[in-house]
């Protein structure tokens, strides 16, 4: 049963054999890092698109447009900037 405070969860969760249990960050980052590895192995960078936020700084955007581009290999970056 994972643990919460109130109706938020205080640790990540990764699927197993279908259920969802308790994980450790680093389990719960790996996992992460392996799904999205996996689609853009089977896709191609293409299938990955990344929407940037207004009221995140210029450098954290700047940081993610960075992340699409060069480990994921797509250009599918936007953001409600433009206005």
């Amino acid at each position: 049963m994972p643990r919460t405070r109130g109706h938020r969860l205080v640790e990540p969760l990764v699927r197993r054999g279908g259920d969802l249990q308790p994980a450790s960050w680093d389990e719960a980052l790996d996992v992460a890092a392996a799904g999205l590895a996996r689609v853009r192995d089977e896709l191609g960078g293409e299938a990955f698109a990344l929407m940037a936020c207004s009221k995140a700084t210029n450098e954290t955007n700047f940081l993610a447009q960075k992340f699409a581009r060069v480990v994921m290999g797509s250009n599918n970056v936007d953001s409600c900037n433009r206005t």
